[in-house]
């Protein structure tokens, strides 16, 4: 019997230390706190999302690419003699500026030299007899025949000495035209023959700038265009103007080639340099513009975030042209729009917004 009490008093204690662990115990206020702190969560939840809002406006930009191309020379040949012989005479310095005609090597002509004499002294005498029988034909001392005959050995005399002097010609080699002359690759009294290149010459002023553009370009790409670019030798920013585009298409790459040309009187723009380019297509005059991170890229289309009555209105957009920082809009929104361009993870349809700044 005693026993029996024993049991119903232990099994009274674990009651109570079982009531006591669920509602009045540390543990069991830490949930009570836990939970009231969760509804307070959820009217954070429903809180107004901070947001930066951008004024739509009409803008003007200018539709452009970035390319590379080559910078060219203007003219560029690898001087070479038509006739072989020992050189007789070097009459340029190297990286010295050359007049077109201007004499830069001589190859030795003297046997040409002593041949064209023979023929002039041969020529006077030819000359004389020519005059002679003229002036008897005239009173008919001699026949027609002889007379044409001496005529025609002075004219074979003249032509054999303008034989000569195209060979004298050939022996010296002159400036095509004016510019620069590189290093040269020939000395004083070496042999010259026809395959041997004596020394670049470059006119870079004005240089030739080459590059290709895409064939989706090719409508609004015409004579005249204005093109601006850098070189890695130099700060500064040069222009130059299309002048020339190939007829056709490249069939590999699909692209087309343009050259256009840069005034370089200073030559600070050196033939095979590389070129960065930015190459101005059109301008469009009034077009929205909108930060890149607003707009947001969805399954079909895209879309951007509007501010209406306090509140996040989802609005589709169509995109064109891209810069670095902006998106074109060219349909979905109109001037005077607010468009949401910060705290767009946290937005979803119909949030309560909190404006923190308006960009105009």
């Amino acid at each position: 019997m005693k026993a029996k009490y024993i049991i119903y008093t232990l099994l009274a204690l674990l009651v109570a230390f079982l009531v006591y662990n669920k509602f009045f115990s540390k543990k069991a206020k830490e949930k009570s706190a836990a939970a009231q702190g969760g509804g307070k969560g959820a009217g954070k939840r429903n809180a107004p999302v901070a947001v930066n809002l951008m004024i739509v406006k009409d803008t003007a930009i200018s539709n452009q690419i970035d390319v590379t191309g080559t910078i060219d020379a203007n003219e560029q040949v690898k001087l070479i003699s038509q006739s072989a012989g020992n050189i007789t005479g070097i009459y340029f310095t190297e990286g010295a500026h050359v007049q077109k005609g201007q004499l830069l090597v001589k190859v030795y002509n003297q046997d040409l030299q002593a041949s064209l004499q023979q023929i002039q002294a041969q020529m006077i005498l030819a000359k004389d007899i020519e005059n002679r029988n003229r002036l008897l034909l005239q009173k008919e001392a001699v026949s027609k025949e002889e007379y044409e005959t001496s005529l025609s050995s002075l004219r074979s005399l003249r032509a054999q000495a303008d034989v000569i002097r195209a060979q004298m010609t050939r022996t010296e080699v002159r400036a095509p035209f004016s510019g620069t002359i590189g290093l040269r690759n020939v000395s004083p009294g070496g042999y010259l023959s026809p395959a041997t290149p004596i020394a670049t010459l470059v006119n870079i002023d004005p240089a030739k700038l080459t590059f290709s553009v895409p064939e989706r370009y090719l409508p609004v790409i015409k004579k005249g265009s204005k093109v601006t670019f850098t070189v890695e030798s130099s700060r500064k920013n040069f222009s130059a103007t299309v002048y020339a585009i190939e007829p056709s298409l490249d069939a590999t790459s699909r692209t087309i080639t343009v050259r256009a040309r840069a005034a370089n009187p200073g030559n600070q723009l050196t033939a095979g340099s590389f070129a960065k380019i930015n190459l101005i297509l059109d301008r469009v005059p009034n077009t929205i513009m909108v930060p890149t991170q607003a707009v947001i890229p969805d399954i079909k289309s895209s879309k951007v975030w509007l501010y209406r009555d306090s509140m996040a209105v989802s609005q589709d957009v169509k995109t064109d042209l891209r810069t670095e920082t902006q998106i074109q809009i060219i349909e979905g929104l109109k001037a005077g729009d607010s468009v949401v361009v910060s705290g767009l993870i946290q937005i979803r349809p119909k949030s309560k917004l909190k404006v923190l700044k308006v960009i105009r």
